[in-house]
């Protein structure tokens, strides 16, 4: 959500953030609902400071004997009690309105987004690594993993429709490797405390963290209003909601490997095959919740984190900050890391970390006490970011490290989670 006073303060800021976004601009209509909100507000406290001092009035008058007095004085308190239920009714209308607005509209991004439509013109900060070259033809994942018989589309979709698979022996085993190597960086190295969430969560944890209302065609709801999350951001950064953090404890660095659940509803006809794009997939997610002077830096530490993974992994990649028509909903700004895929020739995103500022700290009223004296307290800032997405890294994994036969390499550094394994073959 966002700071009303800063947007009453920054109204021609307010309105070129969401245009920058191909948004049209709503600080007109903001600032409107909120003066009408206000007004009702003061109309309705001068009506309960009339109506206190006209009740002591009644009392005294009745006490001297001045009944005429006293009846128009009561009548008068009469009157004020349909007026303050109008009133309240207006600020309660206007406030709902505002709010109402508010929750569909994006964060104000950083001014140092470039400006852009689309992923066309996001700037790439720099490459890492070389991309393999092949003596014969790579191969995307999907006929690599169909060839071993260790990647099965057919029968997951049989089971549960399409944009699911079935992975089967050593791929398996690979995709739990790269989990337990992920995680084990994470916690071991970079200090992130690794937590196992629910992956069931209230339709308000999803508003703290943006994807309600706006979102909810992207999402699996349950019968009992319940709904599956579509990344451990959702229930990590939700841990804050609603407190009041002591300052001792930030910087908060948390993560979590857990399935994630997405409709996938606005990508009908992409990445139709393999398993680029599921409705079922794991990711290592990184949430850091910290002091509003910190985030900036943080953004970095933890792009820096997530890329610490493809380099043990030996791939190749690069990192990119998204343009302003291409960042998320909830993003001031956002690092996408794209690792290369030689079956497909390109580049593709498998970490995104995005800097929210207090977006979604002020949905969720996630806040902390800062340790000077005489300082209320405030809203946090929250990050996110993929530290990675497992089943991307399989698939980078799959297409870097294949062989002319058909057999897959195994990175070093998966090794000792995969029993000492050397090769995958079709007899994994």
């Amino acid at each position: 959500m966002f700071d009303l006073k800063w947007i009453r303060e920054n109204p021609d800021a307010f309105d070129r953030s969401l245009e920058r976004r191909g948004e049209s601009p709503m600080s007109a209509r903001v600032l409107d609902l909120d003066a009408s909100r206000r007004a009702a507000q003061t109309r309705l406290q001068d009506m309960q400071q009339r109506r206190n001092a006209a009740s002591k009035q009644i009392g005294a008058a009745m006490k001297d004997g001045r009944t005429d007095e006293a009846e128009a004085l009561k009548a008068e308190v009469g009157a004020l009690k349909e007026s303050m239920d109008a009133a309240e009714a207006e600020e309660r209308e206007a406030s709902e309105a505002l709010n109402a607005l508010l929750s569909g509209l994006p964060n104000v991004l950083d001014d140092d987004v470039p400006d852009g439509a689309d992923e066309d013109a996001n700037v790439e900060l720099r490459k890492v690594g070389t991309p393999p070259v092949f003596d014969f033809a790579p191969k995307e994942h999907f006929e690599l993993g169909e060839a071993l018989g260790l990647m099965d589309f057919e029968t997951a979709a049989e089971l549960s429709g399409s944009r699911f698979v079935i992975l089967k022996g050593a791929l398996a085993r690979m995709e739990r490797a790269l989990s337990d190597f992920m995680l084990d960086v994470q916690t071991e190295e970079f200090g992130y405390t690794e937590v196992s969430p629910p992956l069931l969560v209230r339709e308000d944890v999803l508003f703290g963290t943006g994807q309600l209302p706006k979102f909810g065609d992207d999402l699996f709801r349950t019968t009992d209003e319940r709904w599956l999350i579509p990344t451990a951001e959702v229930p990590l950064t939700n841990m804050a909601a609603g407190k009041i953090l002591d300052d001792a404890v930030l910087p908060m660095r948390v993560t979590a490997h857990t399935a994630c659940f997405r409709a996938e509803a606005g990508a009908a006809g992409k990445d139709t095959r393999g398993m680029l794009r599921q409705h079922q997939f794991y990711k290592v997610e990184l949430v850091s919740i910290v002091r509003p002077e910190e985030s900036e830096d943080e953004l970095e530490r933890m792009t820096g984190c997530a890329e610490e993974i493809l380099k043990r992994l030996g791939l190749a990649y690069r990192v990119v900050v998204l343009c302003s028509g291409d960042t998320g909903f909830g993003a001031a700004k956002t690092h996408d890391l794209e690792v290369w895929m030689p079956g497909q020739d390109t580049y593709r995103e498998i970490s995104s970390c995005s800097n929210t500022r207090a977006f979604q700290a002020r949905r969720m009223n996630a806040r902390y006490r800062p340790a000077e004296d005489g300082r209320g307290p405030e809203h946090v800032h929250t990050l996110n970011g993929s530290g990675v997405a497992v089943g991307r890294a399989l698939i980078a994994v799959l297409e870097n490290y294949q062989n002319a036969d058909g057999t897959i390499t195994v990175p070093e550094v998966l090794r000792p989670y995969m029993g000492g394994r050397e090769t995958i073959g079709p007899d994994a």
